[in-house]
């Protein structure tokens, strides 16, 4: 029978644990502060109130409205050989490799060890006389060992679901560095056509200015006009001709950019023919803002795989005040002098088996230090998701005012080449005539000029709005259900807690393109403080 003494022995060992225990697990109020954005609460604006309710999310191949078979297939060379997109890549494999080794650790460890030893024993000087004195022996071991972490507090399971988190955030980066190329190579080959139709200006301009200086010389040799004539129609030729070397030089340039954003050389720019790009209807914007916009941007859905990422650093630095359990057993066999496979015999064989405790008694502050750096690193990443919608919101504001702006610059743009081409025919057959005298054409043809460039550059500046306000929309190259729920956006003590509720929807019915998103991968992120 057990003596009384024993079993007081075992309770107050108990109670010691017990006690030992809930010291440790005592975090102190150490909790995130950030709370995350509702976007309902955000004011998007009358830009994007008055956007086109009937318009549809850009998809993946959203160039292809310009309808210019040279822009796809440097699109396409880009998105297959640009360095900066591959580093993109291999950054998401490096992520998904990491959080394959950190998952590794909630399955069983199973090792193998073998050591095989010839010896060579000293003779009796040391040992004295013996069997083994000045021989030679086999001294060999063969174990197989197993460990089991029971991770009864979710340390080794939060931590593979940070690991993977971030690797869902490498790949939503990847998409938008894709996205960015994407609007980089429209924006450069925007800009190439847009220097083709100022060069075949500046060649009108000049071809203009001889005739002009045809008749000046004309004129004088006519006795109807001066040397001042003829050396006025002279003087701009130099200028003209060397806006025509500027605009060959812009293109020429152009190619070697294109050729860097494809991953080539820059002769392979040199096969670049003259854009064919065309004006595209305008983009108009979904009104089911700002809630979608939480899931179509691959910044915005990186950012909330980030929180998410930090949230499960907080279970994980959480779990560290709870003992840990593992269980371990190993099989094997030992001997020393002998054959060579005496080890293998069952005599000398033996096991262990059975679990192993640990936990944290003192540690100097080390775990609450540890709680609080993944707490505020969860702040950080919030308040980052926060910036990220506000500027996401702004970015797309800015392009929608920008696109009006030019659509009603690009009228008065062309109003004001129409006009300009009048008065510079009349100007011009007033000169011929010897009504006026060369300043007036001389003046005319300089409006003229400027209005027609002005009119290039709008529509190429109108393009190249397009394509930016298609990249503040997400591009299409990511779905809302890429994101991570919001419970998975929360610490463990904080799920079932209420979060914000996502924008309301319009009451007016639009056409998405991703008809099947879910609700809960486009609402903010929120946290709430534990006691």
């Amino acid at each position: 029978m057990q003596s009384p003494v024993s079993k007081w022995i075992v309770a107050f060992g108990v109670l010691t644990i017990s006690l030992i225990i809930t010291g440790c697990a005592n975090t102190g109020g150490i909790a995130p502060q950030a709370q995350g954005l509702d976007s309902s609460t955000l004011d998007a604006g009358a830009a994007i109130r008055a956007a086109n309710a009937d318009a549809k999310w850009p998809d993946a191949g959203w160039w292809r409205a310009y309808n210019d078979p040279q822009l796809n297939a440097w699109i396409a060379a880009a998105q297959e050989g640009n360095p900066t997109l591959a580093v993109a890549a291999a950054r998401v494999r490096q992520a998904r490799s990491l959080a394959g080794v950190v998952a590794s650790a909630l399955s069983p460890q199973v090792k193998g060890e073998l050591s095989i030893q010839r010896q060579h024993w000293p003779d009796n000087v040391y040992y004295g006389p013996g069997p083994l004195a000045d021989q030679n022996t086999w001294n060999n071991t063969g174990t197989i060992s197993l460990s089991y972490n029971l991770d009864l507090w979710g340390h080794n399971r939060n931590n593979a679901e940070r690991a993977l988190d971030m690797a869902h955030a490498s790949a939503a980066d990847a998409r938008a560095a894709q996205l960015e190329l994407e609007a980089n190579v429209v924006r450069t080959y925007v800009q190439m056509s847009m220097n083709y139709a100022l060069l075949d200006i500046a060649k009108s301009t000049v071809d203009q200015q001889h005739r002009i200086l045809d008749l000046a010389t004309k004129r004088l040799k006519g006795g109807l006009g001066t040397q001042l004539e003829v050396s006025q129609a002279e003087t701009p030729l130099p200028e003209y001709e060397r806006q025509i070397d500027a605009y060959e030089e812009a293109i020429a340039l152009g190619r070697n950019q294109l050729a860097a954003l494809a991953g080539k050389g820059p002769g392979a720019g040199g096969s670049i023919t003259r854009p064919t790009i065309g004006l595209a209807a305008p983009i108009g914007l979904p009104s089911t803002l700002p809630a979608e916009l939480i899931g179509h941007r691959p910044d915005v859905v990186a950012a909330r795989w980030t929180v998410a990422a930090q949230a499960r650093g907080i279970d994980v630095a959480k779990s560290d005040f709870y003992p840990n359990i593992n269980l371990l057993a190993s099989v094997g066999g030992f001997a020393a002098a002998g054959p060579m496979f005496q080890f293998l015999h069952a005599a000398n064989g033996g096991w262990t088996a059975g679990p192993a405790l640990s936990l944290p008694i003192f540690e100097g502050g080390r775990l609450r230090a540890q709680l609080g750096a993944a707490s505020a690193g969860y702040d950080v990443a919030v308040d980052q998701y926060n910036q990220t919608i506000v500027s996401a919101l702004k970015d797309i504001a800015d392009q929608i005012v920008r696109m009006k702006s030019l659509e009603t610059q690009s009228k008065d743009a062309q109003r004001s080449v129409d006009a300009a081409r009048r008065n510079y025919q009349l100007s011009a057959e007033g000169y011929r005539r010897g009504l006026t005298d060369y300043l007036n054409v001389l003046i005319a043809q300089t409006q003229l000029l400027r209005a027609q460039e002005g009119v290039a550059r709008v529509q190429a500046e109108r393009i190249g709005v397009q394509a930016s306000l298609v990249t503040a929309l997400g591009g299409g190259v990511i779905e809302p259900e890429d994101g991570p729920d919001t419970a998975e956006t929360l610490p463990a003590h904080g799920r079932g807690k209420k979060a914000p509720a996502p924008a309301p929807a319009p009451a007016t019915p639009v056409a998405s393109t991703t008809p099947g998103a879910t609700a809960a991968a486009m609402r903010p992120v929120s946290t709430t403080s534990s006691k």
